[in-house]
C-alpha cells in the first residue's frame, strides 16, 4: 500500500505543481514513529514536523496521516489522549509505547540497510558479469 505525499517545488521564482511521492506504507509509519519519539504530539505536529525536517519535499496529507496514526495505535505502537492544544484546541495527542520504541529500533536499522543496498546498486558505473 502507498501513501501518497506531495513535495513543494519552484522554479525559476515561481510556483510548479505538486507532484506526488508515493512513500511505501512503512516509510510513513517509520517518519510517524521517529516524530514521535520526541514527544507527544498531535496529527497537524507530526505533519508539520516531516514538512519541515525534509526542507518542505514531503508534505504529509490528512488522508495519509490519521490512517497511519490508527494502523499504529491498533498494532500497539501509538496510544492517543484527548488535550488541549498550544491554540487551547481539543486535540488528539499521539505518544510511542514502548513497543512503539522497539519496533522504531528496528525499522530503523531495516530501512538503514535498504538504504545501503540501494546505494550499492547506484554507485554502479558498469554492468555486472
Amino acid at each position: 500500500m502507498y501513501a501518497a505525499v506531495g513535495y513543494a517545488s519552484t522554479f525559476g521564482g515561481s510556483a510548479v505543481p505538486k507532484p506526488t511521492i508515493d512513500l511505501l506504507q512503512g516509510t510513513l509509519d517509520l517518519l510517524v514513529l521517529k516524530t514521535l519519539s520526541w514527544g507527544p504530539a498531535h496529527g497537524y505536529a507530526v505533519a508539520r514536523w516531516i514538512q519541515q525536517l525534509t526542507g518542505e519535499v514531503l508534505q504529509v496529507g490528512e488522508g495519509s496521516l490519521y490512517p497511519a496514526l490508527h494502523r499504529l495505535e491498533e498494532r500497539g505502537w501509538v496510544e492517543s489522549e484527548w488535550r488541549l492544544s498550544e491554540h487551547n484546541r481539543r486535540a488528539k495527542f499521539y505518544r510511542l509505547t514502548t513497543e512503539g520504541r522497539r519496533q522504531l529500533r528496528v525499522e530503523t536499522a531495516t530501512w538503514e540497510r535498504f538504504v545501503a543496498a540501494v546505494a550499492d546498486v547506484l554507485r554502479v558505473t558498469e554492468q555486472p558479469a
